[in-house]
């Protein structure tokens, strides 16, 4: 399985977020891609590469979450990459299947190419047949594409937009409030841009 696209993403995530806990956590997702050519596939039995997306309103006021039916918590919006190689795409399709809107850009920052927003490995629970293993989540800033209603998917009890102050008291999972701090010092530091032309993908 061509694993190249994802090491680039990975490369280029760690020239970009340069303390050290980003550079080190980009290693370890770069040594578990290496040693397991099914790593984009869920039948990588330790874990398998998993795509997400912080989603901003299109005047980046807001950044939608939802509310995860098996879950039971207010979540970014991703899933599996399901042997995706450019696991961006990935991303793209999950925003789009668990939000109900089609357009959106991803919000460009660093030197070239791009760049994911976040990185995370968190322990997924034994369920039914499927065992005890961890997702190792690549995570990217999306914007979307004014006046598109939202629709709620079947893997959700909800959706909705939060303006940044009230996210915290909604959630309290670390990884998400890293997101939603990670995304302000873009926007705020003028780094995170806008994208040019008609659309992402």
């Amino acid at each position: 399985m061509h694993r190249r696209p994802l090491i680039e993403l990975l490369q280029r995530y760690e020239r970009f977020w340069q303390a050290a806990e980003e550079r080190a956590l980009a290693a370890r997702f770069r040594a578990f891609a290496a040693a397991h050519a099914d790593c984009l596939l869920r039948s990588c039995v330790p874990g398998h590469i998993t795509a997400s997306c912080w989603i901003l309103a299109a005047d980046d006021s807001r950044a939608l979450l939802t509310h995860h039916r098996k879950l039971e918590r207010w979540l970014q919006l991703g899933g599996h990459v399901d042997g995706e190689a450019a696991v961006e795409r990935a991303a793209l399709r999950e925003a789009r299947e668990e939000s109900g809107m089609t357009d959106f850009e991803f919000v460009p920052f660093g030197d070239g190419g791009l760049v994911p927003l976040d990185l995370d490995v968190h322990p997924i629970p034994a369920r039914g047949s499927e065992p005890r293993h961890d997702h190792w989540d690549v995570r990217f800033l999306l914007r979307a594409r004014p006046g598109q209603a939202l629709a709620i998917s079947d893997e959700s009890n909800d959706l909705q937009w939060f303006a940044a102050a009230a996210i915290p008291a909604v959630t309290r999972e670390p990884s998400v409030l890293r997101l939603l701090q990670k995304s302000a010092r873009l926007l705020a530091g003028g780094v995170a841009g806008r994208a040019v032309g008609p659309g992402a993908m």
